[in-house]
């Protein structure tokens, strides 16, 4: 092994390692992997910087544009549609139909685009018919996978082994080289998932299967039943004449206010900017036992001591910052769930979270990979932190605690308050009031990290990290109470006018890993967030500091016509058909006649597919059936530089010889089973890889292995090269293989292990046809 195919190897191990732990964006991973490959001399810079001119790149990008103009001229959806009327409404017809229809589309359209493009449209239907969403949408899913096996533009991988053909000197595949083949895995796909597929796809988890005659079928799902309650303003009450958003009833005890009863009439779904009447009383849906841990609030004094960071530190007790290793088992999981301060006897004083230091209400925030956290505690758990495999310790600077300073506060517990004799954890101040207890100051001495169990006495004075405004608002909610608690109907909720509908984030979001009040959802769509539902259970508190992800249902309820304004938003999508933005039909025809004089072209063998695409592209936008900002909304950017990232290392693995021994390695473990053998271990290796790698990238570096293995064996390098563009497309294992399978995530209610129950078995018919069916068409030897 030479110096350049171990420097190689070492970055593409470096690189897999990157993707598996997901800190960092692929885009992000692919242009450094550029860079290095540059710096370190294993490729020219002229081939580093290829991948931006590769003809396959701009084909991706060009066709990302063609699909959008279909889509907003309204062509896909009224052949979805169509095709979709033909479904009837049993289980099965539903799921070929709809399995037809999104490989159909998927054909000539980007197969994420088709996904988002058919939810809400299955969605309707699977309310119309009675069937769970659980039972049509992964269908939907695969559907559209399947379907980009068929044509030459059906996926990217597709394009990128034609494209590496060319580079190699061969004729590369044609518009509908991949059709034989293709078509046949797409209706064994079909075939499996209508007949044994269906007999594993889940049927609504048993949460979500909550039925109660009263309630709504979204409010039976979201198991919303028994969190309304009525409670009145008072005429003294210090909420009076303040507008919803000012009153902070959201912002601070999570609670929704989806109606006000006031002078004998019901106002659903009131505004941010509703001022709040003496008398009116309030519908809220939340835990209605928030109110009652509102009492310890007064009895304790906030005291006017000035405290800084050193009042947190001794001899024994220490600061640090952690973040959550890369397969940390509490990534996704917030601190109660964990059990974080009672497991290790630590106190979280922040998070730091794209940028942002998050201080109170801590507890119910789940924790991602790139968040840092600052604990507080006996130096001795904090060494033994240091030994646990889900957690990363590093030392603190003096200038990353500083901002403590102005969130430390003293509070006195007074004689006869109710915290008396309680323990912290039995006090549930960090639950009612965001704080977190760093220290009791008591007779004289300061009992600094206290552990949960410790109880509070009268005159203990508490040395607390939170958010004074936020307490001072808590004040004013102590004299609300419960007048009386609803018999839940969310049909009585629903109106012609105001509703409830799911929404789930769009593949083009910009909003990931951002909070609902971060974004100013409530404020700016005048619609509320009733409920999250996230790798199968529903999330019902603190959901405004939640970050959102792609694959969440968000349960929205308010007036239907902001729900329509929400659809014509690119960030969101909106779960039932007569929400979605209108359509520029009149332009439709045009569409159709510039996609058919992109594909005309090509399939005649006049012009390469890249220059037609561009050209068709460009058309779209020049007669106006998407405007330029559309169009670049509907590039998926991230794609175009994860494969104009990763070419460079499939340049750099052939010339250095890496893929050449890569695949001597390939021949030795499968070449003693014959071409049909080496068949099936390239497209098992595409197979496993993509589940690690996204299929673009897998692709460009399986290119060069098959490459080399075809020489070495004498076997057609088309075989090769199509089992490794439809290995890498069958992304059916995992919710994060492919984005159409996160995109149905949250709708579905499926849990991860759902899509490997499903999964393994299609994955293993599809390689079966592979084997059986590819070398009739395209020849091995």
């Amino acid at each position: 092994m030479t110096v350049e195919i171990a420097l190689v190897l070492g970055i593409l191990i470096i690189a897999i390692l990157l993707f598996l732990s997901e800190r960092l964006r692929v885009d992000l991973i692919a242009l450094l992997v550029l860079g290095v490959l540059a710096i370190t001399g294993l490729v020219t810079p002229g081939e580093a910087l290829s991948g931006f001119s590769n003809n396959a790149v701009v084909t991706v990008w060009a066709m990302f544009i063609i699909s959008a103009g279909l889509a907003h001229t309204g062509v896909a959806r009224v052949i979805g549609q169509y095709i979709l009327r033909l479904a009837g409404s049993g289980e099965a017809q539903l799921i070929a139909v709809i399995m037809v229809a999104s490989g159909v589309m998927s054909a000539f359209m980007n197969n994420i685009g088709v996904a988002a493009l058919l939810l809400p449209v299955v969605m309707d239907l699977g309310k119309r018919t009675g069937h769970p969403p659980s039972r049509l949408l992964m269908p939907l899913a695969f559907g559209s996978l399947l379907g980009g096996l068929t044509t030459l533009i059906g996926t990217p991988p597709n394009i990128l082994v034609s494209d590496a053909l060319r580079e190699y000197g061969l004729q590369p595949f044609q518009l509908l080289d991949f059709a034989p083949v293709g078509v046949v895995v797409l209706a064994g796909g079909i075939i499996f998932m209508v007949t044994i597929g269906r007999l594993i796809l889940p049927v609504k988890d048993p949460e979500r299967d909550f039925i109660d005659p009263r309630l709504g079928d979204l409010g039976a799902l979201y198991a919303l039943g028994e969190r309304i309650f009525i409670t009145p303003i008072h005429a003294n009450s210090p909420l009076a004449g303040k507008s919803l958003a000012e009153s902070q009833i959201g912002a601070v005890l999570g609670f929704n206010v989806i109606g006000i009863l006031r002078d004998g009439r019901t106002l659903l779904s009131p505004s941010p900017d509703e001022i709040l009447l003496p008398n009116d009383k309030l519908m809220i849906l939340g835990r209605s036992e928030r109110l009652a841990e509102l009492e310890i609030l007064g009895q304790i004094k906030v005291e006017d001591a000035v405290l800084d960071i050193d009042n947190l530190m001794s001899s024994e007790i220490d600061i640090a910052k952690v973040s959550l290793a890369p397969n940390s088992a509490f990534i996704g999981r917030n601190l109660r769930e964990i059990d974080f301060r009672r497991r290790f006897g630590l106190n979280v004083l922040s998070i730091l979270r794209a940028g942002q230091q998050k201080r109170t209400h801590l507890q119910h925030l789940p924790l991602t990979i790139n968040d840092i956290l600052l604990v507080q505690g006996p130096r001795q758990n904090i060494e033994i932190l240091k030994d646990s495999p889900d957690f990363l310790l590093s030392e603190v600077e003096t200038t990353e605690v500083t901002h403590l300073n102005e969130h430390l506060m003293a509070i006195h517990v007074l004689d006869d308050s109710p915290l008396v004799g309680k323990s912290l954890s039995e006090s549930h101040l960090g639950s009612t009031s965001g704080l977190t207890v760093v220290g009791i100051a008591r007779g004289g001495a300061t009992l600094l990290a206290p552990p949960s169990t410790e109880r509070l006495g009268a005159g203990d004075i508490l040395l607390v990290e939170g958010n004074q405004e936020e307490i001072e608002a808590l004040v004013n909610f102590q004299d609300m109470e419960i007048e009386r608690e609803m018999a839940a109907s969310f049909r009585d909720l629903e109106t012609e006018e105001v509703g409830l509908a799911e929404a789930v984030l769009s593949p083009h979001s910009t909003l990931f890993d951002q909070s609902l009040r971060q974004i100013r959802f409530r404020d700016k769509y005048g619609l509320s967030v009733l409920a999250i539902w996230r790798e199968g259970r529903a999330y019902r508190t603190n959901l405004s500091n939640m970050p959102l992800r792609l694959g969440d249902a968000l349960l929205i309820y308010g007036h239907r016509q902001k729900m329509k304004l929400l659809a014509r938003e690119p960030d969101f999508l909106v779960l039932y058909e007569e929400a979605q933005e209108p359509l520029n039909v009149r332009k439709a025809p045009l569409a159709v006649l510039i996609m058919a004089g992109v594909l005309l072209p090509v399939f005649l063998g006049w012009i390469p597919i890249a220059i037609a695409a561009v050209v068709g592209a460009a058309v779209m936008v020049l007669t106006r059936c998407l405007t330029m900002e559309e169009a670049y909304r509907a590039i998926e950017w991230k794609a175009v530089f994860l494969i104009a990232g990763m070419i460079p290392l499939g340049i750099a693995m052939e010339t250095s010889g890496a893929a050449r021994l890569l695949a001597d390695w390939m021949i030795a473990l499968v070449g003693g089973l014959g071409p049909l053998g080496i068949l099936a271990g390239i497209f098992l290796l595409t197979s496993v890889t993509t589940q690690a790698m996204p299929s673009a990238a897998v692709t460009v570096l399986m290119v060069p292995i098959a490459m080399n293995t075809s020489l070495d064996m004498g076997l057609s390098p088309y075989s090769l090269l199509m089992a490794v563009a439809i290995a890498a497309s069958a992304s059916f294992l995992s919710p994060v293989a492919h984005p159409a399978n996160v995109l149905v995530l949250g709708p579905g209610g499926y849990r991860f292990t759902d899509y490997i129950k499903v999964g393994v078995p299609l994955t293993i018919v599809v390689l079966a046809l592979v084997i059986l069916v590819l070398p009739v068409f395209w020849p091995l030897n």
